[in-house]
C-alpha cells in the first residue's frame, strides 16, 4: 500500500510500499518518530482515508472496492476508533456520547442505552454515565472514547496515539484497559510513540520515512 501527497511539485511518500497481516485477537502496534508516517498508516487502515495504491482487506473484504455509502456503513458496523484528543462530544453525557453510533445503526433508545451502559461498565466508569465530559478527568474522557468505541464490538478498534495526552499513570490505565479488552479478543491496532506502551503488545511494526523497517514481536 502507499499513500502520497503532492507539496508543491514535490511528491510526498508519506507511506511507501507497506504490506502486512494482522490476525484476529492480535494487539499491534505501529511505531516510529514524529513525521514517520504512522497516523497517515491508520487512517488508510480504518478506511478514514484512500490509499494512493494498493490494497486493504478486512475480514475477507476488499473494502477499496466498496461504494462511499457501503463504505460509510462498514466502519460504523465493523471498526472503533480512539483518537488522542478524545473526540467526544462536549454537551453529551458519558452515556450519551457512547449511545450516538449505536443510534446511528439504527438501535432502538432502550437497546442503545444497555448496550452503551455495558461499554462504561467494561472501563469502569458506570458510575460516571450521567457525568459531561467538563465534568471528567483526561483520562476518564478517553475511557469513555473507548467505551464508544466498542459499544458495538467491532472487529478493529483503530486507536491513535490513544496515551499522548495524559499523565503516566493515566496512560497505564488506558493501556490496561487495552490489554484487557485484547484478552477477551479484540483485534486492536493502535499507534504509538512510547516503545514502553509498545513492547506491552503482541508485534510492534516500526516505520521510517513512510517504510516499514521491522515487523516483530517484543
Amino acid at each position: 500500500m502507499k499513500k502520497t501527497f503532492q507539496s508543491g511539485e514535490a511528491i510526498i511518500k508519506a507511506v511507501d510500499d507497506v504490506s502486512f497481516d494482522v490476525r484476529e485477537g492480535e494487539f499491534v502496534s505501529i511505531t516510529g518518530r514524529s513525521g514517520s508516517g504512522k497516523s497517515t498508516l491508520l487512517y488508510q487502515l480504518g478506511l478514514l482515508d484512500h490509499p494512493t495504491e494498493g490494497t486493504i482487506h478486512i475480514a475477507g473484504v476488499d473494502v477499496g472496492a466498496l461504494s462511499t455509502k457501503e463504505r460509510t456503513a462498514f466502519r460504523l458496523s465493523e471498526l472503533g476508533y480512539i483518537f488522542q484528543d478524545y473526540a467526544i462530544l462536549p454537551s453529551l453525557t458519558a452515556l450519551e456520547n457512547v449511545m450516538v453510533p449505536l443510534l446511528m445503526q439504527g438501535l432502538s433508545k432502550k437497546d442503545a442505552e444497555t448496550k452503551a451502559l455495558g461499554a462504561l461498565t467494561r472501563v469502569g466508569l458506570a458510575d460516571r454515565m450521567h457525568n459531561l465530559p467538563s465534568q471528567l478527568s483526561g483520562g476518564q474522557q478517553q475511557r469513555v472514547a473507548i467505551a464508544r468505541a466498542i459499544g458495538h464490538n467491532p472487529k478493529i478498534i483503530f486507536a491513535d496515539e490513544p496515551t499522548a495526552n495524559l499523565d503516566t499513570e493515566t496512560s497505564r490505565t488506558i493501556l490496561d484497559v487495552f490489554l484487557d479488552l485484547n484478552r477477551r479478543g479484540q483485534t486492536i491496532i493502535m499507534v504509538t510513540h512510547e516503545e514502553e506502551y509498545a513492547r506491552l503488545t503482541d508485534r510492534v511494526l516500526l516505520l521510517a520515512d513512510g517504510v516499514l523497517v521491522r515487523d516483530s514481536k517484543p
